[in-house]
């Protein structure tokens, strides 16, 4: 294998020989998709798994993943056609379903929709009852509502999250100015894997 060391320019994927070393820079989905199927590494799930997937073939020589092992729900109870009320308990089998739909439509309003916080809520909260998500969706609402209120952009969002960021800290620029420095962002490494915008970050434009 080739040495690795540390550079300040971005490296062919090919070339990279350990899973440090590649969490450094920023790749694209389809860049590490097509390096993925190269090696024989399952090529399926978010960008970030797939990075992890490769990381780990990468340090170990193993193209099966830990992570992509599957926790068996415990749970029969189905979200498709269960009735529905209150008192029902969130297991581990929870589903989105259209059943889980008009249940909430018809307990908190037919303005009810699927929202990133409150699934995220529903995933998190095993053990509650839709009386307490009912509760916990109205809490979502009213904090959407309130001025000033941002949604959280996941973690996996780097683009926009730098987006964001960038323009609040620069309100006479625009988005054709974030895209030219992040694409000279992107071409550097980072030492936590992730690309977030600093004001320093405007040299990058070559541009005064």
């Amino acid at each position: 294998m080739q040495d690795d060391e540390p550079s300040d320019i971005r490296p062919d994927i090919n070339r990279i020989t350990s899973g440090d070393e590649l969490k450094r820079w920023y790749w694209r989905k389809d860049e590490l998709i097509a390096h993925a199927r190269t090696i024989g590494v399952k090529t399926t799930s978010g960008k970030f798994v797939i990075l992890d997937r490769i990381a780990h073939y990468l340090d170990t020589g193993e193209t099966k993943f830990p992570g992509d092992e599957k926790v068996r729900t415990k749970s029969k109870f189905d979200w498709h056609s269960e009735a529905l009320t209150h008192e029902t308990v969130i297991t581990d089998s929870y589903k989105n379903t259209q059943n889980v739909r008009r249940f909430f439509k018809s307990a908190v309003g037919d303005q009810f929709k699927f929202n990133i916080a409150f699934m995220e809520w529903m995933k998190s909260n095993t053990g509650r009852t839709l009386g307490d998500a009912c509760a916990a969706y109205l809490q979502i609402k009213d904090m959407e509502n309130t001025p000033g209120y941002r949604t959280r952009i996941k973690d996996h969002n780097q683009f926009n999250q730098y987006t964001r960021d960038f323009l609040e800290d620069n309100p006479d620029l625009g988005l054709s100015d974030v895209r030219r420095i992040w694409a000279e962002k992107i071409k550097r490494p980072s030492a936590t894997g992730r690309h977030v915008y600093d004001r320093s970050d405007l040299k990058l434009g070559g541009e005064d």
